[in-house]
């Protein structure tokens, strides 16, 4: 998890590097929700195949495989894989390129009403969807590398994203006729740079896939038995933000920046610890459970709910109550204004309230997962996302954008309660001493460091400082609610002494290895 966490985490840094650049050159115009709006499709089919069904249906097939039969079977069956995924995926994108207005009309319906926003969005999407080709393509073998233990490659690879986004951005005025086609071009270019170094790294460890001919085997049918319940299961957080989107074209001018600058502030801890979480838990559980080792699946279910809580209890309480104070430091300046700030602080909050709801689907969704249960996770998808269609409805009249992103929270803590029910029934769920103990201390560290947040929002001048000034006050402030945080969960008991001491010491013995 420390692993996949440190290069999630230097991605995002260059992510809100980029996200400062789009917002000081596009702030919340046309432009702006016009590549929004096209970047939405080849995101949206990222984060659902790559990261959703790959690494839900894949992973679990091939670990299993590897732990059963061996490295010679589990790799043909991901060459068989590869194969079929790359005919399948070429097909798609050929299709979608055609059909990309009818597509865009459906994604972005209130776009109808201003013709210029609708057509720079189709261009801006044909350029930027042969993304998911790569992408896919790189998630594939990014999963093979993490089932040997190897997760470096893969979690690094979004990093190209960022930098090349940025480096098209800076050259945009003398190279692209627009910042929009800039940002286009740079992500076309950075999918095939992230599937080449994934593919380089796979072919350094020794276990690089072969092309082979596309054909149905066993492990292709396996797969497409598992791909679209697993889409439902894994992904449905993302079917939810994809529909937000879809509904939220009806709103005013703006409506999707604000969901969009929202969501990436949002995203940073989501992906942090439920992403970094979920992947490293997924091979060992299916490892465990295919060899029987059903307590140390239980105990490594419950250390990853822990951790979660841990992490994303303060994460959602900060964001919540010092979203404008951040968003005014990254973002406000030049396009971005005061009230496009005040807009989108409004929006990160609502966001930020299902943030551990959201870390807790992709954990409980793996347990099923690692026991190649796609079914249920599915079931309960739909009902979700039903849920969330009906109170995006409810909620938009009276408080538009902020609405879409509150329904989405509400849908997220039902969500995850359902799976937390249906694990608990079948007995896949049983919460040990440690959690239960641990629970309330953490929830009320957590507050501690809320109200300080409170009381330091007061007093702090953020309005009409020097960005530098602005920065230092809050990387202060940051380090400070960390601080708080530490000391009142050591003062509880939220965390043991026992737990920092385990953690250099693994820290020491990994960095010995590795000089090794």
């Amino acid at each position: 998890m420390s692993t996949i966490g440190l290069f999630i985490a230097l991605s995002r840094i260059l992510g809100f590097v980029r996200d400062i650049l789009i917002a000081a050159l596009l702030g919340a115009s046309p432009l702006a929700d016009a590549f929004f709006a096209a970047f939405k499709l080849p995101n949206f089919f990222r984060r659902l195949f790559a990261e959703g069904v790959l690494n839900a249906a894949f992973v679990p097939l091939y670990a299993r495989l590897y732990a059963s039969k061996g490295l010679e079977k589990a790799q043909r069956a991901a060459e068989e894989v590869f194969a079929m995924l790359l005919l399948a995926l070429v097909f798609l994108v050929a299709v979608f390129e055609v059909f990309m207005p009818q597509l865009i009309h459906i994604v972005a319906p209130g776009f109808k009403a201003t013709p210029e926003r609708m057509e720079i969005t189709i261009t801006f999407a044909r350029i930027t969807f042969p993304y998911i080709l790569f992408i896919s393509l790189a998630a594939l073998i990014g999963g093979v590398l993490n089932s040997h233990g190897k997760f470096s490659a893969a979690s690094s690879a979004p990093i190209f994203l960022n930098i090349i986004m940025i480096l098209s951005l800076v050259s945009s005025a003398s190279c692209f006729e627009t910042p929009g086609h800039a940002l286009s071009f740079g992500a076309l270019i950075a999918g095939i740079c992230q599937f080449l170094w994934v593919f380089w790294a796979a072919h350094r460890a020794g276990i690089a896939l072969r092309l082979r001919m596309p054909r149905r085997t066993p492990a292709v049918n396996n797969l497409l038995k598992a791909i679209v319940p697993a889409a439902f299961g894994a992904g449905v957080v993302q079917i939810n933000l994809l529909s937000d989107m879809m509904i939220a074209s009806f709103l005013p001018t703006g409506a999707l920046s604000y969901l969009y600058y929202a969501d990436r502030l949002n995203q940073l801890p989501l992906s942090l610890i439920g992403v970094a979480l979920s992947t490293a838990l997924l091979p060992i559980l299916s490892s465990h459970l295919q060899q029987n080792l059903d307590e140390k699946a239980q105990y490594i279910q419950n250390r990853g709910l822990e951790i979660a809580l841990m992490l994303t209890l303060p994460a959602s309480m900060a964001l919540m109550v010092f979203s404008e104070p951040v968003m005014t430091v990254l973002f406000e300046r030049n396009a971005f204004q005061h009230e496009n700030v005040i807009e989108t602080a409004k929006t990160l909050s609502a966001f930020a309230s299902g943030l551990p709801a959201y870390v807790f689907i992709k954990i409980l969704s793996t347990s099923f997962f690692a026991r190649y249960d796609m079914g249920t996770p599915a079931k309960v998808g739909i009902v979700a996302f039903a849920l969330n269609l009906m109170l995006n409805f409810l909620l938009m009249g009276p408080f538009k954008h902020v609405g879409i992103a509150m329904a989405t929270s509400m849908s997220a803590w039902v969500h995850a309660a359902i799976l937390a029910f249906f694990l608990k029934r079948r007995g896949q769920l049983v919460l040990d001493h440690r959690f239960k103990n641990r629970f309330p201390r953490i929830v009320l560290s957590s507050l501690m460091m809320g109200i300080f947040l409170i009381i330091i929002q007061l007093y702090c001048p953020y309005n009409g400082t020097h960005i530098v000034l602005q920065a230092s006050i809050l990387s202060s402030v940051i380090l400070g609610g960390l601080m708080i945080y530490l000391l009142t969960s050591l003062l509880t008991g939220a965390v043991a002494w026992e737990d920092l001491k385990g953690i250099i010491k693994s820290a020491r013995e990994t960095k010995q290895e590795r000089s090794h």
